[in-house]
């Protein structure tokens, strides 16, 4: 939480509240699971510039999570989508340093999550932007995720990964965009699951030592990428169950 006390973080959730359910998975409503850059080059510790340089706890929560629920899905046979940053050397993406070069650890998933290369439902999407909607275009102008929503029939999705104010945002407000348009048929729900997503942490006192840099408190940002996500019209989740036969 860096040098923001939890007073503060209090005072900002009463202020601005998330509502949040629960939600229960039965089948009946075809879901599919879409992971958002959940590699090692933002989520292991030491893997580089953008990666944690210590353990974080908020990331290891949010990687454990969407384990358990990209497993669940697979067990389930239902689609998973995954979207992996994966840069050019030579196109950068300020205001952000060099990181998850294609080809390089850092733009692989998680070890954790690396059993989904050999998954038949899960669908891997290398991404060069921040907005895996955006990432999901081929020089055709078609588009994999809009692809994938639709041969799957798939009536909502459910979203992790990090982070959650800025590529997880990014890709929901997209995906509501595109549902709001009619390009996403037969979607109806954009659903974000808050404990299956994580920021990062860059607290106000280190941000002053480093040129250009914006303090970016993790928990305080963290609840303001789910604001922001429920005000543009998605679902916000406290738990996932599921109802197996």
């Amino acid at each position: 939480m860096g040098s923001y006390s939890p007073q503060t973080i209090d005072l900002l959730k009463k202020e601005i509240p998330v509502e949040q359910e629960p939600l229960l998975l039965s089948g009946d409503v075809k879901t599919g699971l879409v992971l958002v850059d959940i590699v090692n080059g933002f989520c292991t510790v030491g893997s580089g510039n953008l990666a944690p340089q210590a353990p974080d706890k908020q990331i290891s929560g949010m990687v454990d999570e969407s384990v358990k629920l990209a497993k669940m899905f697979c067990e389930m046979k239902w689609p998973v989508y995954a979207l992996l940053d994966s840069h050019h050397p030579d196109i950068p993406e300020p205001p952000y340093p060099p990181h998850c070069l294609a080809g390089t650890d850092e733009s692989k998933l998680v070890p954790a999550l690396q059993f989904l290369e050999n998954e038949p439902n899960a669908t891997l999407r290398c991404k060069g932007c921040i907005d895996g909607f955006l990432g999901s275009f081929e020089n055709d102008g078609s588009n994999v995720f809009v692809d994938w929503v639709k041969a799957n029939n798939i009536k909502a999705i459910l979203v992790v990964g990090i982070c959650t104010d800025i590529c997880v945002l990014d890709f929901v407000c997209s995906a509501l965009s595109a549902r709001n348009r009619g390009f996403l048929t037969p979607l109806e729900d954009v659903m974000v699951y808050s404990r299956g997503c994580a920021t990062f942490d860059l607290p106000v006192h280190v941000a002053r030592n480093i040129k250009g840099a914006l303090a970016h408190p993790q928990e305080l940002m963290h609840h303001m990428g789910l604001y922001m996500a429920k005000g543009r019209g998605a679902k916000v989740v406290s738990q996932v169950s599921f109802v197996t036969q």
